[in-house]
């Protein structure tokens, strides 16, 4: 059963979802109502042809940073110096960049001007954060996302030379402020990097247990 949402900042249990994940549809995209989602493991992801959609997956696709597996060949980039890391500095141009970047298998994008604009809102109030990559003076790659107690909510990354969205990535992991990285679609590229698989019921443990 799919749940259609109105003005009351109020979800349906996250374990009613649907196989997919897919839990309601409608709402709005309000600072409130994406803390309350992201609070309950819920998040949007829709497309412009379609209303908001919001989604709570049976199972996870996740990173524990103490799990981050990095290979010698990007250990011998990060020592190189060629590419440089910043925090929120740029959260626009990232979240656009993401916007446009081609994705395996996918035609267009579920980062709709609404969702720029929301995530931006966000940013604004201290929710939603962006790892910034730079070569030369130019943004190459980067990731953003929100932060919900001590779990780090990912949305979205790209990289526009090789290795810049794994700088970021493991540089977000190595500041020490997460317990857990949601990384929400699987990749083989976060998988070879230790990401994986947990049911929703052991990320909903650590989701709620970061907010006590």
């Amino acid at each position: 059963m799919i749940f259609r949402l109105d003005e009351r900042l109020v979800f349906p249990k996250p374990d009613l979802a649907e196989p997919d994940g897919l839990l309601a549809v409608g709402g709005d995209l309000s600072t409130q109502r994406l803390l309350l989602a992201y609070q309950n493991g819920i998040f949007p992801w829709y497309s412009d042809d379609t209303p908001i959609l919001w989604y709570s997956p049976h199972e996870r696709f996740v990173l524990y940073p103490d799990e981050l597996k990095i290979s010698k060949s990007m250990r011998q980039v990060l020592r190189s110096g060629k590419l440089r890391v910043t925090v929120d500095t740029s959260f626009n141009d990232v979240i656009t960049a993401c916007s446009t970047a081609p994705r395996e298998g996918q035609d267009g994008t579920w980062i709709v001007p609404d969702m720029i604009a929301a995530y931006n809102r966000l940013h604004l109030e201290g929710y939603a954060h962006s790892v910034e990559v730079w070569q030369d003076d130019k943004l190459v790659g980067g990731l953003y996302g929100v932060h919900v107690g001590d779990v780090f909510c990912g949305e979205s990354m790209f990289s526009r030379v090789s290795n810049a969205s794994k700088t970021a990535l493991i540089y977000l992991c190595n500041t020490g402020l997460y317990r857990l990285i949601d990384c929400q679609v699987h990749t083989g590229h976060l998988e070879s990097m230790g990401a994986r698989m947990i049911s929703r019921g052991q990320y909903m443990d650590v989701l709620l247990n970061s907010l006590v």
